[in-house]
């Protein structure tokens, strides 16, 4: 099936990106944001201004929504369960999904919603947002890994028809022969950086640069690797070297989406990261002391909101 039309849920840093690439070449018809009722209600919601562009996005809620052709997944853990119960009736047999979200276990949760024979297995890294509410700036678009967990024909159908999307489109994606080990690299970068610079309330800067900070997220990150390999997944310490690298790439002046939790007292992710760290990590008898401080510090942070 020719995909033509693009569904996103989520109007953070990820879905504005990858949406505004998406508008600008399929045009504004064939990308939609799909939103709960409450936000349809705010005037112009879909309103934004991306690398000083003007956008008015197509915004869509309720019953009235048509059929989605692919539905891509960009919203925060914490949203996650009410997202589904807003895109529930955009979904059919014919539904394609994917999901941007970081961890580990978005795509399981989703499979349980909607069948995992839907689900497309997706990670996006590189970029290097500045966002306020209305606005965001970057310099680093980043790409998308994409891949499948199994083989079949309706896994490769599916795959085979984003692939031809994003070539029509000129996307910015990988294919990933591996795409466990792509999605528990990205998960041991986001329990490092995100957090990190949460608790240190920073930038890329503060992890990019020797000290005490940088060497928190590697330890942490060094946490993930031992874990992975108790779950068959082979992450390394080259793997470590190069996302540690490609931190080092982005705009200093940037911040993970966790920073923006902060700066706005809105519960994180600490449980997606540290959280789900500590989880394998009993389940495998292996001590997780970093991201335990991690997560106390968070809880705490949290805890004065």
């Amino acid at each position: 099936m020719e995909i033509t039309r693009v569904s996103i849920v989520g109007m953070g840093s990820l879905g504005l990106i990858f949406g505004s690439f998406l508008y600008d070449k399929l045009g504004s018809d064939y990308v939609e944001f799909i939103i709960d009722k409450e936000r349809a209600q705010i005037t112009d919601y879909g309103h934004r201004i991306i690398n000083g562009k003007s956008y008015d996005f197509k915004v869509v809620s309720g019953e009235g929504v048509s059929k989605s052709q692919l539905i891509i997944f960009a919203v925060k853990s914490t949203s996650l369960e009410s997202a589904i119960e807003t895109v529930r009736k955009s979904v059919d047999e014919s539904t394609t999904i994917i999901s941007l979200m970081n961890g580990i276990s978005s795509e399981k949760i989703l499979g349980e919603a909607f069948g995992m024979d839907k689900i497309l297995f997706a990670t996006a890294e590189g970029m290097d947002p500045i966002r306020t509410e209305r606005s965001l700036n970057y310099i680093n678009m980043g790409y998308v890994f994409i891949g499948t967990d199994k083989e079949d024909e309706n896994k490769r159908n599916r795959l085979n028809d984003l692939i031809r999307l994003f070539e029509r489109t000129e996307f910015p994606y990988k294919v990933e022969k591996d795409v466990m080990h792509r999605l528990w690299s990205k998960f041991m970068l986001n329990v490092g950086v995100n957090q990190v610079i949460m608790m240190h309330e920073g930038t890329f800067e503060t992890i990019q640069k020797e000290g005490p900070e940088r060497d928190m997220m590697i330890k942490a990150m060094r946490e993930v690797i031992a874990l992975a390999e108790k779950e068959g997944i082979r992450v390394s310490e080259k793997d470590l070297e190069f996302y540690v690298g490609l931190v080092d790439s982005l705009n200093p002046r940037g911040m993970p989406s966790m920073r923006y939790d902060g700066l706005h007292r809105i519960k994180s992710e600490v449980e997606m990261f540290a959280g789900t760290v500590i989880e394998y990590g009993r389940k495998h008898n292996v001590p997780t002391p970093i991201n335990q401080k991690i997560y106390d510090t968070i809880k705490l942070i949290e805890s004065k909101y």
